[in-house]
């Protein structure tokens, strides 16, 4: 058996377009995406979305999982929407996933880690330290609640080959946060990069932009990032952003859905003929909110 990758959509995010491409006015409403990979020596997820108290009733609640990025974000959890629904809908276990892969510690990417209870968490050991180090913390936008949940945790420092086949392999992709890493996927028939949020979307690559300085921790490593994004594209790998929501519409509808090569080819061929992410992209009004 080969590989397969699956994506799902665990959530949505309302957001400044302005914090994730420079100038751009309004408020953008991406998707938080997960992926599951089955490998035939275990299971794997890369991400785990928002976290279940995202969808209280009381607003106190949300602000404080929200933590300071609470005035510039309104999220979105319907009730099968988590991860461990989306696995559990698929017909897998939760609680037998064997690893947990965050591309980096923020909300959004970790905030379903408590729903995973026996996986083994892979994370760079820089982002670990940062994680877990308070001022720190509060630098990069780090809440301790979303991750730090008592499991065997693998730290690694740099690329790590996960089962020494070099089907599943992280790449360290630094800037956006102190040790973001994106994760590589051997299928068949090619490979695929997803890039976490060291490259919010296609526009992001394609011109260079770096997003709002909150969340470009270290610009020069961003840069860096984005050329190594590039290097990998011109192999011949196809990339899929962190939160584009004029590629992921051509992805995922929700649930868990398998992701081939054909697919995200399919999905590039749309995405270019439909042009700019900003054009594409479903603006809302969030006047409640403030950038």
């Amino acid at each position: 058996m080969g590989i397969r990758l699956y994506g799902m959509t665990c959530g949505w995010l309302t957001m400044p377009f302005q914090f994730f491409l420079p100038g751009r006015e309004g408020w953008l409403m991406i998707p938080v995406g997960c992926y599951l990979i089955v490998h035939p020596k275990g299971t794997i997820l890369f991400d785990s979305g928002l976290e279940t108290t995202m969808r209280s009733d009381d607003p106190s609640v949300v602000k404080r999982a929200l933590g300071q990025v609470a005035p510039l974000a309104l999220p979105e959890l319907g009730p099968e929407d988590d991860v461990a629904t989306r696995l559990r809908a698929f017909g897998i276990d939760p609680d037998k996933i064997d690893f947990i892969i965050n591309s980096h510690l923020h909300f959004d990417h970790c905030g379903g880690n408590a729903l995973i209870k026996n996986a083994r968490h892979v994370i760079q050991k820089r982002e670990w330290h940062a994680a877990t180090t308070p001022e720190l913390m509060e630098e990069n936008l780090f809440i301790r609640t979303n991750y730090d949940h008592g499991h065997v945790r693998i730290e690694v420092d740099g690329e790590h080959d996960l089962f020494g086949d070099g089907s599943v392999a992280l790449v360290p992709t630094y800037g956006h946060t102190p040790g973001h890493q994106s994760l590589k996927v051997k299928l068949d028939d090619g490979e695929i990069l997803l890039t976490g949020d060291c490259c919010y979307m296609r526009q992001t690559l394609d011109e260079m932009l770096l997003p709002d300085p909150k969340v470009a921790r270290n610009p020069e490593q961003m840069r860096q990032t984005l050329l190594l994004l590039k290097g990998f594209q011109d192999r011949g790998a196809f990339l899929i952003f962190g939160h584009d929501p004029g590629q992921w519409k051509h992805l995922n509808d929700g649930p868990i859905r398998e992701i081939t090569m054909n697919g995200v080819k399919r999905a590039h061929t749309l995405y270019e003929r439909s042009g700019p992410t900003c054009m594409e992209s479903p603006l809302v009004n969030a006047p409640h909110m403030q950038v």
